[in-house]
């Protein structure tokens, strides 16, 4: 692991700021690293507001798209609302035709099959549309690239609406209106929303319209945040406002589907770190195991009961992913070492019969053995299907753009994307991806790293610090929980392994003149050898509570370790 201390702002500016403010200049500091220098930034970043949410028309064609939408209702056409068959995909269908029934009964949803149809807009969709009689489809976190396929719409008079947050091509689809924020001739002021976030700009849109306040839409929140938390877009701007409220609508009034997903959490609070690892993973294994519509049926569920037995069958998908994931994970492993490809600045594995549900998680869990960008193949149908994953600043989506000659077809984002390529065309692609890789990439990138935001002595950690730093929450890219380091540390001498393999490393940390704290290090059990002989140690870490018995403690939950 590479440790790297975050530069410190400049002097004046965290002055400045811990002065306006009243905090000390820890936090100032913290604040001015998350680009927050001025009074009114930082009332935004720890009160966000409803209030602060951009108009909706500010984003290129959304005249269009509501107006389009208003003419359908007027004739009473039939809409169909189509969406990709993960997390962002799913809820974003679940929030635009569950608002639109709200008021309109012709509404119909659609979610691709992965192993039949695969990611994105698909002619089978389209058949469908054309087959029951719908001349509206509202396309959402997909359809940026779909070229052919609108066009293969526009044919049969059928008029599409994108929204999409996915890098656009050099050319944009003939669509009635495509909302994508990261159209280079879209001025609207936050480009990075998520699939879901984009719909929920347009039901705002068609509620303003109607006479609505963003109050009549908080109960779409609860979607729109599990989205965020999932699809690991920046918590900034919108997604953190969005994100804050959606989580509040979770931890109270939570639509039944999501009530019935997190029945037996015990937990007080829910955190975007659970709905990352608790609500994300379950909502996707329907479209992993069985299909995506499994996912729609249970958040658009208004009876309760109804939801537990969707959320029963979901959690039982939800299993058998794992044990997928698991299987898989040790076999591409062994194809690495078998193959004798542990020291490339890639790695590319291929069995035609993994499934093809799980390979997105294969190619993060081998990131964890081997640090380097990543795609995991399977066979789907007479083509190639992968997943790729990235590392920490690397663009693999640039990488791909660069082999596209031996592609069929790629969309997604600098850290996740998928493709599909005949299979002839494996090993070239192969081998130019690693030769794009290895002439692109900085070596320093195929190590982990962890970035520091400040070195602290324990005795700087006490309540008030940490009420400080809860108040930074909801977390996520661009305001990661703060980690700090400190060094010059001892073991109380009783460092002990917990797990039942030994995996996880249980310390007592003291600094000379501090009391101590008791600190925890999930999967570095192998670390112990280090804390013996009371030499002095470094660690870094971030601050926990720890509720035990009824009684909170503060804690560190360190990230690494190593002699001082």
């Amino acid at each position: 692991m590479r440790w790297t201390l975050k530069p410190k702002p400049s002097s004046e500016k965290v002055k400045a700021l811990a002065s306006q403010l009243k905090v000390d200049e820890l936090i100032a500091t913290l604040l001015v690293q998350r680009g927050i220098e001025t009074f009114e930034q930082a009332r935004q970043f720890f009160r966000p507001s409803l209030k602060d949410l951009h108009n909706p028309y500010l984003m290129k064609d959304m005249d269009k798209a509501v107006s389009r939408i208003e003419s359908a209702i007027a004739n009473g056409e039939n809409i169909l609302v189509f969406g990709d068959y993960d997390v962002d995909g799913t809820t974003a269908v679940s929030l635009v035709s569950s608002y639109l029934k709200s008021y309109y009964p012709n509404v119909a949803t659609y979610i691709p099959d992965r192993y039949d149809e695969g990611y994105g807009i698909s002619f089978k969709g389209i058949d469908f549309a054309d087959d029951n009689g719908i001349t509206l489809i509202i396309a959402l976190d997909c359809g940026i690239k779909s070229i052919g396929h609108i066009a293969y719409a526009n044919e049969r008079n059928i008029d599409f609406i994108i929204c999409d947050h996915h890098r656009p091509g050099d050319i944009l689809p003939d669509a009635v209106a495509v909302l994508d924020p990261k159209r280079d001739d879209c001025s609207y002021p936050y480009d990075e929303l998520c699939g879901c976030g984009v719909g929920f700009k347009l039901i705002q849109a068609l509620g303003q319209n109607r006479n609505q306040t963003i109050d009549d839409l908080l109960i779409y929140l609860d979607l729109v945040a599990t989205a965020i938390a999932a699809d690991i877009v920046p918590m900034t701007g919108e997604n953190r406002i969005l994100a804050k409220f959606g989580l509040e609508v979770i931890n109270t009034n939570p639509r039944p589907g999501i009530k019935a997903l997190i029945k037996n959490v015990k937990k007080k609070v829910m955190t975007i770190t659970d709905v990352v690892f608790i609500i994300a993973p379950r909502i996707n294994a329907a479209g992993r195991i069985k299909h995506g519509n499994e996912a729609v049926a249970l958040l658009t569920e208004y009876d309760l009961d109804q939801a537990e037995e969707f959320a029963s069958v979901i959690e039982q998908h939800n299993a058998d992913r794992k044990d997928l994931d698991k299987q898989i994970t040790i076999q591409a492993l062994d194809q690495i070492e078998i193959n004798d490809e542990t020291d490339k600045f890639t790695t590319v594995v291929y069995n035609e019969n993994w499934h093809k549900g799980v390979i997105g998680i294969v190619a993060s869990r081998l990131i964890e053995t081997y640090y380097r960008p990543t795609i995991v193949f399977t066979k789907s149908g007479d083509k190639l299907a992968a997943s790729a994953r990235s590392v920490k600043d690397f663009d693999i989506y640039n990488a791909l753009e660069a082999s596209a000659a031996h592609l069929e077809q790629f969309g997604g984002h600098m850290y996740a994307a998928g493709m599909t390529l005949k299979e002839e065309n494996y090993q070239n692609f192969k081998n130019a991806f690693e030769k794009v890789v290895s002439e692109t990439i900085h070596p320093d990138l195929l190590s982990p790293e962890i970035a520091i935001d400040a070195e602290i002595n324990l005795t700087d950690i006490d309540d008030r610090l940490v009420r400080l730093l809860n108040q930074f929450e909801p977390f996520g890219p661009q305001n990661m929980t703060p980690t700090f380091m400190t060094k010059n540390l001892k073991d109380s001498g009783y460092a002990k392994t917990l797990g039942q393999n030994g995996e996880h490393l249980k310390l007592f940390v003291k600094q000379p003149n501090s009391n101590g704290f008791g600190a925890i290090g999930f999967g570095l059990g192998d670390k112990l050898e280090i804390t013996k002989n009371h030499q002095p140690i470094a660690i870094c870490y971030c601050i926990d509570e720890n509720e035990f018995n009824g009684t909170v403690s503060l804690q560190l939950r360190f990230k690494d370790i190593k002699p001082d």
